[in-house]
């Protein structure tokens, strides 16, 4: 008896502290009320006409990948992978590729690679400049910083429904639903490279008499170009594992691919999709490390040693001794 005063008297406490008790929250009602009933009506054609240029990019690399010859492609890769990877990285490269095109992969692979290369085109030109005004001001930085982490927490399926209403259903809207949620990273990484720069080097560029713009982009992208080629690397990364989720939506590729082998219960589809994913994301990856290494490297233009030398004026042709008054 004693047990079940005490459980209730819990129960009751419980009840009182908890704030659903005095009323709930309709979040999800305001969120469908401004998508359904503000967004969509007021801006869908803004936001139709906003997907143009990222639909004029995809169909102009898709048209030019699909055209290029298989041959041809593999050789451009593997001299790719040759310049900024091993030879072994290189081998997996062309075999990787000469086993897509075996496995009748090879139209769904290009359209996947098409996919892919627009939404990190336009996460690097949207990412860059955000990375960049972030490190140039805390105060945008600490507004900026809640909006990426949203970005990166959701669950990439809560892009789907919001997408689909403004945009509709199809390739395009299943780029931009990539470009959204591989977008953090570089924004980030451009971000904490160029705050990683050490104070002293960006004075010694002004006491050179640099200006700010060429300090920017003479020091301080040189110095952090390793972090932010990571940041384009994740962003490409994070491109490839979305390419499934926007077959949801009517994206092509691999990610159909997989997506019909899912639904006809078809695992050896789906095996093979998953596969080509597998497969491109190596390569890709492999290429992209390699860049960020050797960039740096083998470029002085593209190291602090290289920007005092443009910054000093003595990159060009020597100049010649006077010669003395007769």
């Amino acid at each position: 008896m004693a047990e079940t005063v005490q459980a209730g008297i819990v129960a009751s406490i419980d009840g009182a502290l908890r704030p659903s008790t005095y009323g709930e929250l309709p979040l999800d009602d305001w969120v469908e009320w401004l998508v359904k009933d503000w967004l969509v009506p007021n801006f869908r054609t803004t936001f139709r006409a906003a997907q143009w240029p990222v639909d004029q990019v995809l169909q102009g690399l898709e048209a030019f990948l699909q055209a290029m010859p298989f041959f041809v492609m593999v050789i451009i890769v593997g001299l790719f992978a040759l310049r900024f990877t091993s030879k072994g990285v290189t081998i997996f490269t062309v075999i990787s590729l000469m086993l897509l095109e075996i496995l009748g992969l090879w139209p769904e692979t290009m359209t996947t690679l098409a996919m892919t290369l627009t939404a990190v085109f336009f996460c690097t030109l949207l990412g860059i400049p955000l990375g960049i005004a972030a490190a140039a001001s805390d105060r945008f930085d600490r507004l900026l910083r809640p909006i990426l982490d949203i970005m990166q927490t959701i669950p990439p399926f809560v892009y789907l429904v919001p997408i689909v209403m403004l945009f509709g259903v199809g390739v395009v809207p299943g780029v931009i639903a990539t470009i959204i949620f591989a977008l953090p990273p570089i924004v980030r990484l451009t971000n904490l490279g160029i705050r990683q720069v050490r104070s002293e080097v960006v004075e010694a560029g002004y006491a050179f008499g640099a200006t700010s713009r060429e300090v920017l982009f003479d020091i301080q992208i040189p110095m952090a170009l390793r972090t932010i080629m990571a940041g384009l690397n994740q962003t490409l990364m994070l491109s490839l594992s979305m390419v499934v989720i926007a077959a949801l939506i009517g994206a092509g590729g691999l990610g159909l691919t997989v997506y019909t082998g899912l639904g006809r219960l078809d695992v050896g589809r789906a095996f093979l999709g998953g596969l080509g994913i597998v497969l491109l994301a190596i390569i890709l990856d492999r290429i992209t490390q390699g860049m960020a290494t050797q960039g740096a490297a083998q470029q002085p233009g593209w190291t602090f040693k290289g920007a005092l030398t443009k910054l000093q004026g003595i990159g060009g042709a020597p100049r010649q001794a006077a010669k003395p008054a007769e």
